[in-house]
């Protein structure tokens, strides 16, 4: 794909760090929906538990089933006129594309909030171990 002036597109995004707990991509589908994590790259054996958030490099049609199950939708490429934003619109769920680095950011079982009217993806706080406070141990 070129531009209309003759250059690829590309994607600037400021590098997510460590300490990041959001993600910026493209709003893509309304609606703000906290769940947890599964992270998909291959459609084919995959599963959903309900409202699970779909977390994928891309969809193309033979990803559509697991649209029925999952509550959200982050996906590393795409845009808004994207197959899984426009599955997304038409299914209801939030989603967010474009996010870069979402696949290795986030893991699955981690409870994330999607938000795809501002294209955001947090992290929920019990997912940082820095806000985890141990137990007081009893004096011996």
């Amino acid at each position: 794909m070129l531009l209309s002036d003759g250059t690829e597109p590309t994607i600037e995004s400021a590098p997510a760090t460590a300490g990041d707990n959001v993600l910026r991509g493209t709003a893509a589908s309304p609606g703000q929906v906290t769940a947890p994590a599964r992270v998909v790259l291959e459609p084919h054996d995959a599963h959903l538990a309900y409202g699970d958030i779909l977390v994928a490099p891309s969809t193309d049609p033979g990803w559509t089933p697991l649209f029925l199950t999952a509550g959200g939708l982050v996906m590393e490429m795409g845009g808004a006129m994207s197959h899984g934003a426009i599955v997304a619109r038409e299914y209801g769920i939030p989603a967010v594309v474009g996010v870069v680095g979402a696949v290795e950011r986030i893991h699955t079982g981690q409870r994330i909030t999607v938000d795809g009217g501002a294209g955001t993806v947090m992290f929920a706080p019990e997912n940082d171990i820095s806000t985890h406070t141990e137990a007081a141990l009893p004096e011996a």
